[in-house]
């Protein structure tokens, strides 16, 4: 039996970044590597068919190529993490059906995977919580999730693709009352300036009935705008397309890395 996943629902949100990460996975095996994502998508009842036909463009797949070296970002960190604190919580916040805490399982940290209730509902079909690990459905901006985390042996936190729907103030609450709740861990998410982000709400202003996306999150100087000691936050940004690798694989071409190099957006630590 097949999960079905209907037409303009949450749930469907999930299919996008779940594709994304297999086309990454089939164009770019050398760079990265999903196996979870094409085995989920098999298991998905849904028409990909105009996902499939976008797919051909040139630019999407610069696109497939984003989310996977994304994700390989975030792995990074959290791998970095765990190697001074190996029985940390790792902590995916707005999860969907990305598997990147498994990926990084040391085989004793802690594994938490947030979102809303309906996403959650269709990972507990399709990624159920294995040893170690919880499914916690909850609105990220209500910070009652905070209690469900065992920060005790630290906790590095991710968010992948997540924060560009929040706005600016939701997110500088929520980043502030994480640091007051989990003194000494770590966040890492993805974030872009105002015009990237701009063209990313082309996608969804409608459905959103979004009027003011200046009001949405974006940053042009992160380790400035974002840095406050007062409130135990330090900050450091790489950009995420060339700042972890050089992406001199056979697999992607020169004009690709030239995009990256003019296009690249930032990873941002805590």
């Amino acid at each position: 039996m097949k999960y079905k996943i209907e037409k303009n629902t949450v749930q469907e949100t999930l299919i996008i970044p779940l594709y994304a990460r297999k086309m990454c996975s089939e164009l770019f095996p050398d760079l990265y590597r999903d196996e979870t994502s094409a085995r989920l998508i098999d298991k998905i009842d849904y028409d990909f068919t105009k996902v499939a036909q976008k797919s051909e463009s040139f630019m999407q797949k610069f696109g497939f190529l984003e989310v996977g070296v994304r994700q390989n970002d975030l792995a990074f960190e959290v791998r970095d993490y765990l190697k001074t604190h190996p029985n940390a919580s790792v902590v995916n916040l707005g999860c969907g059906l990305d598997n990147t805490g498994r990926h990084c399982d040391n085989g004793i940290c802690k594994i938490y995977n947030l979102d809303f209730p309906d996403v959650i509902a269709v990972r507990n079909e399709l990624l159920p919580a294995g040893e170690r690990e919880k499914n916690i459905p909850c609105d990220l901006n209500n910070t009652e999730w905070f209690e469900k985390i065992d920060a005790s042996d630290g906790a590095v936190f991710f968010a992948s693709g997540v924060f560009y729907y929040f706005r600016y103030e939701q997110v500088k609450s929520l980043v502030y009352a994480m640091a007051k709740a989990f003194p000494s861990c770590r966040l890492v998410f993805d974030s872009a300036g105002k015009t990237a982000v701009s063209m990313i709400a082309k996608t969804w202003i409608k459905q959103a009935k979004i009027k003011d996306v200046n009001a949405f999150f974006y940053v042009s100087d992160a380790e400035k705008e974002l840095s406050d000691r007062d409130n135990n936050i330090n900050v450091s940004s790489k950009g995420y397309m060339l700042g972890y690798t050089d992406l001199k694989d056979e697999s992607v071409s020169a004009f690709f890395r030239l995009l990256a190099k003019f296009g690249d957006n930032v990873i941002i630590i805590f």
